[in-house]
């Protein structure tokens, strides 16, 4: 990482001209090139999929999108000359648009009649396009919207619906990315305090992102790419593009702040947080690659978009981003602070007050706030006990659109259940007993045979209940095991609710193998990592307690409809039933990220001083602030996406701002910490016999600096111990320094609200510790390091001076 991070740095221009011309190259060959989008549900080995292709084979010519235009009268009938005369021209018009193939009105003959509700009032036609929904041009649909709707007066309401209609009322493409770069922006500029800090995490999210998004544009056409990737791709991409370079800009900062030269402390950033980069990058793209268990193919389009945006992006942090360091300089710190160095000189490292009394109340009280944590995530968790999958539609959308409208029309004037009618696809046999069995089975509105079509015989069948209800998944069940055994024909339920239903089924049983995957993988770095089995074994148990709390939060929201109307997200249903694999996979990423970054901390402390009490209350109050910042930006990127106008982009938005709020500010900074109290020296226990067998993985290596002659050399140890008054009151932010013989500092660090401090030695030898306060005066004595730490506790008096030479 150091010599990548130093050339980039000095050859600033051309990594930024490389990276400029790489963005607009892809992007203009995916403007070019369109989109291909397809959403492939691929169910082997489920009823739902045979009948699928058996009407493949009968019926090889149903393509394209089919839509609805829904009208409705509040006096008389849909039946007037006076409806007729608006609405028939309005149809006539829609048939001689670009991109129309067909239009099916009610008024045209006996099979019209069944378009017309019974009482009059509601009726609909059917539009077929020539294309499918998401090839369609939206100017086009638009045309049909508006013609449509042009035919509406005072007492005749029009409303559309349908896939194509669904993609016209989206808001604008990009909106919700905006909504959270600019929610972002603001977070990192109360976090820095300068605008050119601010612009550099945007700027690498805006390259990972915008790459990640042309270059999945274009694998569309080799590869089937779902399209709700590339939203999940544009959600994942900003977060973790942020994330990865707040991380490294912080240590940037802080090393220049403690007066390491632009390039040095740009370099050593790199090869420090820039590793934990490439770690934390490295496991998100694991985990997302643990969703191919599954073996559900509508994912691996997913797969590919969200994992190509990460590695994009953890590319721009490690290349671009010294590159944008190199043109800022000293500038990436605000004016203020620039000022302050100018005329103080460096400062030491110091974890704010908020944080370091923070991560002292948790040592004196691990057991009340490791209970606190574990109710509030319990409660929290309630809900997901009535967790049921299915597949959202158009009535879930928010009340004021026009396909939601069309909906609610439909399923009044012909029951809820012909939004999602069930098609039962039979070949050969006597189907007059199956149609009677079906018209005699309880929960079955309407039973339609259709003309047969090489053998097979297609039977549409309306539930009385809705598609999303569970007593359409009851029936669905019943048809498949009681109605079609007992008639003797071979038949199989299709349409789209069964679909629905048979993906939430193997979604549902082949979830625990994938949690089983992500957890074992994440197990096994954290032990590579850390060379411990009770920090990975803890924060798998993390993980799962977020996981619950999470879903129940979603449940909460989206099934039970807390908070729907004020969110704006339409109607409570079935949570999207490929929406845990998705969620799981980020979720499992993102924590490992806060895991490793506050662990890690506290690793080096426990290296250092064998003393895990005080690895975990400096490892927290030193990182605790960070985690935080990088949490609250993620949640404001996934919030944002609420305004997608994609019911499953704002599920998954809801709920992984849910899940990372919940793991960072209650997990991470509340109850890990404190388990780590309770658990004592546990908690860094490894068999010897294996940590002889275990690869040695250096997340983020220690920053050390080179000897100079006649300096001792050896294995690094510590000083460390309390500075206290005389009359044994805590002395908070006074400066620590260790200096060698020759007078060159070695370390130095601000003592904690509780007094504590904690220096690196390099090795054994003599050395000078210098301790100095504002309030209280300075002292220096020398201190003698052999091959272990050194436990120096140092008492200050109002107004002493002391010196050594």
């Amino acid at each position: 990482m150091t010599a990548l991070a130093r050339w980039c740095y000095r050859h600033r221009l051309v990594v930024l001209l490389v990276w400029v011309g790489a963005l607009l190259g892809v992007g203009f060959s995916a403007s070019a090139a369109g989109t291909n989008y397809a959403n492939v549900f691929s169910l082997p080995d489920t009823d739902s999929k045979s009948a699928y292709d058996l009407m493949e084979k009968a019926f090889p010519n149903t393509s394209g999108d089919t839509d609805t235009v829904v009208w409705k009268t509040d006096s008389g009938s849909v039946r007037d000359q006076a409806v007729q005369d608006r609405i028939q021209p309005a149809l006539d018009t829609i048939a001689k648009l670009p991109g129309v193939g067909a239009v099916t009105s009610p008024y045209a003959g006996t099979r019209g009649a069944g378009q017309i509700s019974k009482d009059g009032t509601i009726a609909y036609a059917q539009l077929t396009f020539t294309k499918r929904a998401n090839e369609i041009p939206k100017e086009q649909v638009q045309k049909v919207l508006d013609t449509a709707q042009a035919a509406e007066r005072s007492g005749l309401q029009v409303e559309l619906g349908g896939q194509a209609i669904q993609r016209v009322q989206e808001p604008p493409q990009g909106l919700s990315e905006m909504v959270g770069i600019v929610a972002a922006a603001v977070v990192l500029f109360l976090a820095f305090g300068s605008f050119f800090a601010m612009t550099l995490p945007i700027a690498i999210a805006v390259f990972g992102v915008g790459m990640g998004l042309f270059s999945t544009q274009l694998i569309s056409h080799a590869v089937d790419i779902p399209d709700i990737a590339p939203l999940l791709a544009s959600l994942i991409g900003l977060g973790v593009g942020i994330d990865y370079a707040l991380f490294i800009v912080t240590r940037h900062r802080k090393g220049i702040l403690r007066g390491m030269d632009p390039e040095e402390s740009a370099v050593t950033a790199l090869n420090t947080s820039g590793r934990a980069v490439l770690f934390a990058g490295g496991t998100v793209c694991i985990a997302l690659a643990g969703m191919l268990v599954t073996r559900l193919h509508f994912l691996d389009g997913v797969v590919v978009g969200t994992s190509l945006t990460v590695v994009l992006s953890v590319l721009a942090a490690t290349t671009l981003l010294p590159a944008l360091l190199g043109f800022l300089g000293p500038r990436v710190l605000s004016r203020r602070q620039r000022r302050r160095l100018a005329a103080e000189g460096p400062e030491p490292e110091k974890a704010s007050g908020l944080a370091a009394r923070w991560s002292a109340n948790v040592q004196k009280r691990p057991r009340r706030i490791a209970a606190l944590a574990v109710v509030v995530m319990a409660v929290l968790a309630i809900p997901v006990l009535s967790l049921r999958l299915g597949a959202t539609d158009q009535g879930n959308d928010d009340a004021s659109t026009t396909t939601r409208k069309a909906y609610d029309l439909l399923a009044e004037g012909f029951g809820p259940g012909f939004n999602g009618p069930l098609q039962v696809v039979g070949v050969g046999g006597d189907t007059a007993k199956l149609v009677q069995g079906l018209r005699s089975t309880p929960g079955v509105a309407q039973v339609a045979e259709l003309p047969p079509s090489q053998g097979v015989t297609v039977i549409q069948v309306v539930p009385t209940t809705s598609p999303q209800s569970k007593e359409t998944d009851d029936l669905i069940d019943t048809i498949r095991d009681r109605v079609i055994p007992k008639a003797g024909v071979q038949a199989h339920v299709g349409g789209v609710t069964a679909v629905s239903k048979d993906f939430a089924s193997v979604t549902g049983d082949r979830l625990p193998l994938f949690i089983a995957t992500i957890i074992t993988l994440g197990f096994l770095l954290l032990l590579l990592a850390f060379r411990s089995l009770v920090v990975p074994l803890t924060a798998a148990l993390m993980n799962l307690i977020a996981a619950a709390s999470s879903f129940g939060v979603l449940v909460a929201v989206f099934q039970w409809g807390w908070g729907l109307d004020l969110l704006g997200l339409g109607k409570e249903g079935p949570i999207n039933a490929f929406l845990p694999v998705i969620m799981l996979s980020l979720l499992f990423g993102l924590s490992m990220d806060y895991q490793v970054f506050l662990v890690s901390r506290m690793h080096e402390e426990w290296v250092h001083t064998r003393d895990n009490a005080r690895a975990v209350r400096v490892g927290l109050a030193e990182t605790s602030r960070v985690i935080n910042s990088a949490a609250l930006i993620m949640v404001c990127v996934f919030l944002a996406f609420v305004l997608s106008g994609d019911s499953g982009a704002a599920m998954a938005g809801v709920g992984l701002a849910a899940a990372v709020a919940l793991d960072a500010f209650i997990l991470r900074t509340a109850l890990v910490p404190a388990a780590m109290h309770l658990l004592g020296n546990s908690n860094w226990w490894l068999p010897a016999w294996l940590d002889k067998r275990l690869p040695h993985l250096a997340v983020e290596p220690q920053e050390t600096a080179a000897p100079e002659p006649g300096e001792p050399t050896g294995p690094a140890t510590a000083i460390h111990g309390f500075v206290r008054t005389a009359d044994g009151d805590p002395v908070e932010a006074a400066t620590v320094a260790l200096m060698s013989k020759g007078g060159r500092q070695l370390d130095r660090v601000t003592s904690l609200a509780d007094g504590s401090y904690i220096v690196s030695v390099p090795a054994p030898g003599a050395y000078l510790l210098s301790v100095t306060s504002p309030s209280y005066g300075s002292k220096a004595r020398q201190v003698t390091v052999g091959e272990g730490p050194v436990v120096y506790d140092v008492e200050l008096a109002e107004g002493e001076v002391d010196a050594v030479n």
